[in-house]
């Protein structure tokens, strides 16, 4: 069975459907490129899926840690390049929870684990990715 049905609405909108829960998510093409720039982008999601995937593994890593990352909040950049149009850099700063102590070992197994989150390893290696943590 399929994780996810997609379909084409017009005017350069898709609807996805995850098909085990039926949550849905609309994308439109950005407006310098056809779109209405509506909804998130098809790039924009991947983006998104990178940061996302890096604060779950963190999550893991944390959890089996006794860490606590609650209030930890992530600003994504996107930067586009041309010829061909595409990701050329995601930019993740996070910013870690204000008050919240760690030690030198638990900084490196948290910023370890987004870094080698799967997400991070299955995107093509042109693509940069500068993440920063904030203490």
């Amino acid at each position: 069975m399929s994780t996810i049905t997609s379909v084409y609405t017009g005017n350069l909108r898709t609807q996805a459907t995850h098909n085990a829960s039926g949550n849905q998510i609309i994308t439109d093409a950005p407006l310098d490129n056809n779109g209405r720039g509506e909804a998130f982008s098809p790039s924009d999601l991947t983006c998104a899926s990178l940061g996302s995937c890096m604060m779950t593994i963190m999550g893991i890593v944390a959890e089996r840690n006794n860490i606590s990352l609650e209030g930890t909040k992530m600003e994504i950049t996107k930067i586009m390049v041309p010829e061909p149009r595409r990701i050329g850099e995601v930019v993740i700063d996070f910013y870690m929870p204000a008050g919240a102590t760690y030690t030198d070992k638990e900084k490196a197994m948290l910023e370890n684990a987004a870094k080698t989150c799967p997400v991070a390893l299955s995107l093509h290696p042109e693509i940069k990715q500068t993440v920063k943590f904030i203490y």
